[in-house]
């Protein structure tokens, strides 16, 4: 059973993430994913892509478990940048990737959504990056992307306390484009999707391209950052104490070291 189903209609290609019950981001789920993106690419059917996950999730994070199996910190860095390397491929992507989150996207299901173009939400979606609970850090350019949104002060606020906020919180803080109930949300993506699936996709291309020069240039160099001090992070006795306490459910005795 693949973790990543593609299907495109009516010129709009649905990437779904099945990988139940938290649709976490392993290592083969971030890969799949680069995979089809250049299958959408090849195909050039698409004008385009739609994100989802299936059951109760867009995805809940990281998975921590395949985490824990690493034992270095280049290990670690390494992970954190093929990540970065795969959203950063879709935040410039030829075709506009719209995010279509519900449930809750945590960690690096929202790490994925923010390296999206368009993100609509639930209204009670769980938005957030709890990785300061476990001891650790974001590791897929969360740092960097996130105060883009919404301001530094609230990317302090929400990282350094690692609390998710609503989707209406979200929205009110422009970090997702609008809010819809839950079973209104595949048919609000479709509708917007189709909207763009109208536009010539030359202009579409070219609005793609256009666009990003917006962003600034130390971007890079903060991600590349992030992934050096994901990596050096790992190796500390807080991330040890406190991803073992995220999986045997209790809290964290951090020792501050």
């Amino acid at each position: 059973m693949s973790v990543l189903e593609l299907k495109v209609e009516e010129k709009v290609a649905y990437l779904t993430i099945k990988s139940p019950p938290a649709n976490a981001l392993s290592s083969k789920l971030i890969a799949k994913l680069d995979e089809l993106l250049t299958q959408i690419e090849q195909e050039g059917e698409a004008k385009v892509v739609v994100l989802q996950g299936e059951g109760k999730f867009f995805s809940a994070g990281a998975d921590i478990k395949e985490f824990t199996a690493l034992q270095e910190a280049s290990e670690y860095e390494t992970l954190a940048k093929n990540g970065q390397n795969i959203f950063n491929r879709i935040e410039h992507f030829p075709l506009p990737v719209i995010a279509s989150m519900h449930g809750a996207a945590l960690g690096g299901g929202l790490e994925l959504a923010m390296a999206c173009h368009i993100r609509y939400a639930t209204a009670d979606a769980r938005i957030g990056l709890p990785e300061m609970n476990l001891g650790i850090i974001p590791g897929f350019a969360g740092t960097q992307r996130l105060p883009r949104y919404i301001g530094n002060a609230r990317a302090y606020e929400m990282i350094l306390t690692g609390e998710p906020i609503s989707g209406r919180q979200a929205e009110e803080w422009g970090l997702v484009n609008r809010i819809v109930e839950e079973d209104e949300l595949e048919n609000e993506v479709r509708q917007l999707a189709g909207k763009i699936a109208a536009k010539s996709k030359p202009g579409i291309n070219r609005i793609m391209q256009l666009i990003p020069y917006a962003n600034t240039s130390q971007f890079a160099d903060g991600a590349d950052r992030e992934a050096s001090l994901f990596g050096e992070i790992f190796g500390s006795y807080d991330a040890k104490e406190g991803v073992s306490a995220f999986k045997e459910k209790r809290a964290a005795n951090f020792q501050d070291k």
